[in-house]
């Protein structure tokens, strides 16, 4: 995707030393574009930690170069499996619940150990890193090809008026590599010439959607409004969404989607108004070893600070402030589960498929393997 009408993807290895990954710095979009460089194991494992790099595509890469990195740390390390298979530990237990991490670090662990010489170590887990990196970018381009086809027969329907899409928090190309999962359909329908607007959740407590999904469509030329978080039932009941398209950060075989805080509301809101809500994933997003998701999966429980203080840009630089007393009570929960039966279908990179792990099954059939 273009920032300032120059292409870039979201992770890189620097063009002039492989010792450096390069990645966009999220904290501070859209107010300053800073590139930082990861030179370690713990600058990977930090980027993830703080979120300088987020989304669940965008991690797991994330955490596949911190693999490579940590070889470079450590390579003639006399316990090297014992310190790899920490390394992989630590980066698991970032975000827990993504499960793109998970699968990423398993695979890179498994091929660096299938290695016995330490250059061909080395070797392969940049691969796999780069490997990984190619195969979501292409993911995400492919669900774009295929939620396209949902924007299309709205616009038909609609007799080429403007198709208006609501989504919640950042599922954009900042969050995978490049085109983004639920963002890709929308951004190749613009390009189509089909007219589109995005309603933007604004996504509290640390406003992904204001500020990151805002600043991609607004450089990609899509018209978005910003909205809060609880505006969308609203404009819902007033006939102003036609489509609600979320990513997710962990899908079950059974369908149901773990996403960002908020997304479950916005399910009960489309479904009491017959409005289609369509999940954008690649298949590493799917966790086929759950058949439920409701007391399987871990919810990432974050800081506190995220919903006591608001971030924003003053005349002296980016500023926190108090929303709430000291000492109040805080509740911060980073994910919801949204059951399969509010989910109209899921925009894959093999298609589109029901909710439901026949349907599931059917596009993926090697997941019958996992369980």
């Amino acid at each position: 995707m273009n920032v300032n009408n120059k292409p870039y993807q979201t992770i890189w290895l620097h063009p002039d030393d492989a010792t450096i990954v390069q990645t966009i710095d999220q904290r501070l979009l859209p107010f300053e574009f800073r590139i930082v460089d990861l030179k370690c194991f713990e600058d990977a494992r930090s980027a993830i930690a703080d979120m300088i790099v987020r989304g669940a595509p965008l991690i797991g890469v994330t955490a596949a170069y911190g693999m490579y990195l940590a070889m470079l740390d450590h390579p003639f390390l006399a316990d090297l499996t014992s310190y790899l298979r920490d390394c992989a530990r630590r980066l698991t237990s970032t975000r827990p619940t993504a499960i793109n991490l998970s699968h990423a670090v398993d695979r890179s662990l498994h091929a660096i150990l299938g290695e016995k010489d330490i250059n061909a170590k080395l070797d392969v887990a940049l691969k796999t890193a780069q490997e990984i990196a190619k195969e979501e970018t292409e993911a995400c381009r492919k669900i774009g090809q295929f939620g396209l086809a949902v924007i299309e027969d709205l616009a038909k329907k609609k007799r080429n008026s403007v198709v208006n899409i609501l989504t919640h928090c950042n599922a954009g190309w900042l969050a995978c590599i490049d085109y983004g999962t639920a963002t890709a359909p929308i951004y190749l329908a613009h390009d189509r010439g089909i007219k589109v607007h995005v309603w933007v959740d604004e996504t509290r407590p640390r406003n992904q959607g204001a500020r990151l999904t805002a600043w991609e469509l607004a450089q990609h030329g899509v018209p978005y409004t910003v909205i809060t978080d609880n505006a969308g039932g609203l404009l819902m009941q007033q006939g102003k969404v036609d489509v609600v398209i979320v990513g997710s950060d962990r899908t079950t075989l059974s369908g149901d989607v773990v996403n960002k805080i908020g997304t479950y509301q916005k399910a009960l809101a489309a479904k009491d108004n017959h409005i289609p809500l369509y999940v954008a994933l690649p298949s590493s997003s799917i966790d086929p070893s759950l058949q439920d998701g409701f007391e399987s999966i871990p919810i990432e429980e974050r800081n506190r600070e995220e919903v006591e203080l608001v971030e924003g840009l003053t005349e002296t630089g980016l500023e926190r402030v108090r929303i709430c007393s000291e000492g109040t009570p805080v509740l911060n929960p980073g994910f919801d589960i949204t059951p399969a039966r509010f989910v109209t279908g899921l925009i894959t990179e093999r298609g589109i498929c029901e909710a439901n792990e026949q349907s599931i099954l059917r596009l993926f059939p090697s997941f019958r393997k996992s369980f």
